[in-house]
């Protein structure tokens, strides 16, 4: 068989037999909240900032 060739008889039939309760349940570790941020800086200093980040490069 060539490389690439598709033959079903190489595929497996795995037995997918899982427990319902040992799956990981998306809801069971959800946050609700909210995050607040505080840089300090102005956003003034943050442009000039970027600008001299920008220029370095």
């Amino acid at each position: 068989m060539g490389f690439g060739s598709y033959d079903e008889s190489e595929q497996r039939d795995l037995d997918a037999d899982f427990d319902d309760e040992e799956a990981v349940q998306s809801e069971e570790n959800g946050h609700r909240g909210t995050v607040e941020f505080e840089n300090g800086a102005s956003n003034d200093e943050l442009i000039d900032r970027l600008a001299e980040i920008k220029d370095e490069e």
